[in-house]
């Protein structure tokens, strides 16, 4: 017999952190919250595949540091999953009925709905290798190395279910969304109690996020790919604009892919007239993909038009991708600003209770993605211009003009913060200097700030600026969100009918005062991205990726995951069960 020192190289695939402990009973015991090291069963004496499993194991032991629960995002590494599931059983074998791994073999092919790649799970190794492993020549080791790696492939894919793939703390150095609140034990005792039950199929359906936005999601990817499968949606080949009143061969094209997205009756599919039953449908179809709603299926609406069905079906997978990171989050009361797509919620109990259009940062200085906790809100607030801000934009306008400042209502403050002339500075040479813009409804700031202190220095804020808001394509700001009806939030945020209505707010503002209010209950805030939406028919809408972040993400999603290759080698009784790449 040929002793394994080995199967596994250490996956670097991170999970969210939690402590592991329980003793081993039976069944696999709950991984349960302790400091003290847990107390663990060895492999009896007379299983002699739980004692291989057991010395296949022995080198992780002391290969991961105790794990504590972290305050930020951290993902937990696959193969300690694997070492605890097995220590919390006695190292029994997991994988010896066959309706287990039929449940596991198909679960594994349906992660293709979710937008995974089932390729990731080596099932065609599993298929091959299970007979071989149900016979009475297999050995210890080769019973052992395909538990281990059957149990490694399963705890794999159903944390991609739940999860997600990718760290997306990889992607974005922003990033900081925890699962405070959530504790991903459950989760993995969940998995565990599934496997016992025999009831692989269940614990895959309750892997992924169950919320309705999810659920339609996978519905769009499965519309999606039939419509590939079919040969892809009809495409405008123009090189000029279509416009109502037009008759030429191009209008029955628009008219072919108008119907394909189902925005056109199928009954007025025919015809080369560009009338009033098309122009509608254009404008309801710019409208839904956040494009100027003008009816005109001009050189942006073409482009949008004709992008290829594969990479509609990849921005699917993209946005299935970040709800796996972010709906467990949307829990309770909260607020959630939405970049990509130019809006802001709050959710009550986990239902929306108030929406509104905002202004989010341009592509040179975009809003960062991150959560926080809304604190308390500023009236009347004066704004200091920040220094980026103050020497791309501010000072070029004061050399130009030496009447901004007082137009704007700008004084000029030294390091002591002492007021300026302004007509005493060297406006070619403003070091040390600070701008701040007296309070008031045109001031930049406007009438209201929603703070939630961040290292960004960003927040929620009024605008002067209201006639942006009738804009489709709404990043304009310098990276802060500007909130269309800002009040309304407040009001919600203080949730105090009596003293905070929108009488008290009123009251608030019109005494003039600078003055910071903290909120009774802090309110948890995340600035998120996705660039598709669920149309209320269920219909998807696609949004433009304003920042270009779609494309790591994509990148990252089709990388092959490091899922331990098996390989049974019968001859010599030995295995082979690693993936060192990532």
């Amino acid at each position: 017999m040929v002793q394994l020192t080995r199967l596994f190289v250490i996956s670097r695939i991170l999970f969210m952190g939690f402590l592991i402990s329980g003793a081993a009973i039976a069944e696999t015991s709950p991984i349960e919250s302790a400091i003290a090291p847990s107390t663990v069963m060895d492999a009896a004496a007379d299983d002699i595949v739980a004692q291989t499993i057991q010395a296949s194991l022995a080198p992780l032991k002391t290969a991961f540091p105790p794990l504590l629960t972290s305050k930020r995002h951290r993902r937990v590494d696959v193969s300690r999953l694997v070492m605890d599931f097995y220590t919390h059983r006695a190292y029994r074998a997991a994988w010896t009925n066959d309706s287990d791994v039929a449940q596991l073999i198909k679960s594994l092919n349906d992660t293709q709905a979710d937008g995974l790649n089932p390729a990731d799970f080596h099932i065609d190794e599993i298929v091959r290798t299970q007979p071989s492993v149900q016979t009475l020549t297999v050995t210890p080791e080769q019973r052992a190395a395909f538990d281990i790696a059957t149990t490694h492939t399963f705890i794999a894919a159903l944390l991609q279910l739940r999860r997600g793939k990718v760290d997306p703390s990889r992607l974005d150095n922003h990033w900081n969304f925890d699962g405070n609140g959530v504790d991903p034990r459950e989760d993995v005792n969940a998995f565990f109690i599934a496997l016992d039950h025999h009831d692989v199929a269940s614990a895959f359906a309750q892997a992924p996020p169950q919320a309705a936005v999810y659920v339609g999601l996978r519905q769009a990817l499965a519309q999606l790919r039939g419509i590939r499968d079919r040969g892809g949606w009809p495409k405008v080949a123009v090189d000029h604009s279509l416009k109502p009143g037009m008759d030429e061969p191009a209008v029955a094209q628009l008219r072919a892919r108008m119907v394909a997205a189902g925005f056109l009756d199928p009954r007025l599919i025919r015809g080369t007239k560009y009338d009033g039953a098309v122009t509608a449908a254009v404008k309801k179809y710019q409208t839904e993909q956040y494009l100027g709603a003008d009816g005109v299926a001009g050189a942006t609406t073409l482009a949008a038009l004709n992008v290829p069905v594969d990479a509609r079906i990849d921005q699917v997978r993209v946005n299935l991708e970040r709800a796996r990171w972010l709906l467990y989050k949307l829990q309770g009361t909260f607020v959630i600003v939405d970049i990509a797509g130019y809006k802001v919620a709050m959710y009550r109990d986990g239902k929306p209770i108030w929406r509104s259009r905002v202004q989010v940062g341009k592509a040179a200085r975009n809003t960062p993605i991150f959560q926080a906790q809304i604190t308390y809100i500023t009236f009347n607030p004066t704004w200091t211009v920040p220094p980026t801000i103050l020497k791309e934009d501010v000072l070029p306008k004061i050399q130009a003009n030496p009447g901004y400042l007082a137009a704007n209502r700008m004084r000029v403050l030294d390091r002591e913060g002492n007021v300026l002339d302004p007509s005493s500075v060297d406006w070619s040479n403003a070091r040390g200097l600070t701008l701040r813009q007296d309070s008031g409804p045109d001031s930049s700031l406007g009438q209201v700030v929603i703070r939630f202190p961040n290292d960004y220095a960003i927040y929620l804020h009024d605008t002067p600026h209201r006639e942006l808001f009738a804009k489709t394509v709404r990043a304009t700001s310098s990276g802060c969100i500007r909130v269309e009806n800002p009040l309304q939030l407040v009001e919600l945020l203080f949730n105090d009918p009596v003293k905070w209505n929108s009488a008290g707010i009123q009251k608030q503002l019109a005494n003039g005062k600078t003055e910071n209010i903290m909120l009774p209950v802090k309110v948890p805030v995340l600035l998120a991205y996705w660039t598709v939406d669920l149309e209320s028919d269920g219909r998807v809408a696609f949004k433009p990726d304003v920042y270009g972040y779609d494309a790591p993400v994509l990148q990252a999603l089709n990388r092959p995951s490091p899922v331990p290759a098996l390989d049974l080698r019968a001859a010599t009784g030995s295995v082979v069960a690693v993936r060192p790449d990532l």
